[in-house]
Order: structure tokens, then C-alpha cells, then sequence
């Protein structure tokens, strides 16, 4: 089982490298990388879980968040209690979004900052992304709200750009009145 200290801290540069590219078919690593982390997020989120293995609770982990520098990651979407909607992306690239902008109203969190960071994260409202499944067959998924937040977060993980990079340091405000809060 996958510990929380076993997830990169933001201090580490490992997550600024821009990850590869995935090759298909997938290392046996990768596949058992991709299963403790839908097994870390799933449990994390369930809060006896949680509180058992000491998980911070997150939605969404990259593969550079472990220090493997590939182009995936997962997310588990709880769409209602106890219920989970689980999505691994290999490779993946936005092809649409909305024009809408939108950002969490209590402030982003990641797994690899451990701290509270307050501050307007501009996020599309809506974004579809293409990329590959486990097997290597071309997937499209579509996120809205929350899922789409979470989405470009993993997303920007890839390229080596955390949450917080998007902060206006000297105003963390700057533009509230122009994004719709979540």
C-alpha cells in the first residue's frame, strides 16, 4: 500500500521535469503504479480509511507525484457517498474547453503541498481530453466542474507546473470578479 510520505513534496525538483511520453504496452511497474494509486486515492477519500493508513485525502495523483516521470495519472471522482467514478489517462492533451473560468472557492490542495495555499487558481469550467486507457486504446473523457479542475491539475503535473504556480504572489486575488467560485 502506498504511504503518504512516499508522495513528492514540493520541494522536490523531481516535480518540475516535464514527464515522457508513455510507450505501450505498459511496463509491469507502470500497471502496478497505476493500482496503488487508485488504491491511495479511493481509500483516501474514505474517511475510516484515512484515518486507519494516515492517507491525506486527494482526488487526483501523476505518476511524477511518485517520482516516475511518465505522461499519466489517475483520478477517483466520488460522485456520491462511497461511490467512485475512477479515471487513468495515459498521455493526455486537452482538444476542447469552455470559455467559462472557474476556481475552487476554499482554495486548490495538492498531495505534494502540504500546506494551506489561498488564492484564485483560473481553471476552464469544462474540458475534454483524449488520450490512451491501459491498454493503449485511444480514450475521450469529459470533465466538468470539480473533474475538470482536477483533470488540468494532473495535467499541469505532467508539465511541471504546480497549483500554486498559478497564484498571483503579490495579489493571490487578482481577478476574482472574472471566474465563477466552486
Amino acid at each position: 500500500m502506498l504511504k503518504t510520505k512516499e508522495i513528492l513534496d514540493e520541494k522536490d525538483k523531481r516535480l518540475r521535469q516535464i514527464s515522457k511520453e508513455v510507450v505501450f504496452p505498459l511496463t509491469k511497474e507502470d500497471k502496478k503504479l497505476i493500482q496503488k494509486m487508485i488504491e491511495y486515492l479511493t481509500d483516501s477519500q474514505i474517511e475510516e480509511k484515512a484515518e486507519k493508513y494516515d492517507l491525506r485525502p486527494g482526488m487526483g495523483m501523476a505518476a511524477i507525484q511518485l517520482g516516475v516521470a511518465k505522461r499519466y495519472f489517475v483520478v477517483v471522482h466520488e460522485v456520491e457517498e462511497g461511490t467512485f467514478d475512477t479515471y487513468v489517462i495515459i498521455n493526455p492533451k486537452i482538444i476542447s474547453n469552455s470559455e467559462e473560468m472557474i476556481y475552487v472557492e476554499l482554495g486548490e490542495g495538492c498531495l505534494s503541498v502540504n500546506r494551506d495555499v489561498e488564492g484564485i487558481v483560473p481553471r476552464y469550467a469544462r474540458v475534454t481530453i483524449e488520450g490512451y486507457n491501459e491498454l493503449g486504446q485511444k480514450i475521450t473523457v469529459r470533465g466538468r466542474e470539480e473533474l475538470s479542475i482536477a483533470f488540468q491539475h494532473e495535467l499541469d503535473h505532467l508539465d511541471g507546473i504546480l497549483f500554486t504556480d498559478h497564484i498571483d504572489k503579490d495579489n493571490p486575488y487578482a481577478g476574482e470578479e472574472l471566474y465563477r467560485a466552486i
